[in-house]
């Protein structure tokens, strides 16, 4: 089953978000590798896909795991986890409807 991992960044978390960006993309990339990996990426703090000292607000991963529990075990061994960019991650089942 396909699940949303959504995730609010600490204000003033950029640098430790860029400190531990390469082992995040790891793990993804792990996850595309495997088939399982449907959309991932950051919010942007403003309208821009560039936001520069703004930085991000959270996160939003929806990837295929057996249960909600290994969803959540998988999130919460995240490396922005560890390095306090996350001041709250919720994972939720997620049924996709589009595209087709």
């Amino acid at each position: 089953m396909l699940y949303a991992v959504i995730a609010d960044d600490r204000p003033g978390s950029l640098e430790k978000r860029m400190a531990a960006r390469p082992a995040h993309l790891a793990r993804l990339d792990a996850l595309q590798a495997e088939g399982r990996l449907l959309l991932a990426g950051p919010c942007p703090s403003i309208d821009s896909p560039t936001p520069g000292p703004a930085g991000f607000s959270g996160s939003l991963i929806v990837a295929e795991f057996d249960s909600l529990e290994a969803a959540q075990t998988w999130a919460a061994a995240d490396p922005y986890v560890a390095a306090g960019v996350y001041a709250q991650v919720t994972v939720r089942p997620f049924n996709r409807v589009f595209p087709k």
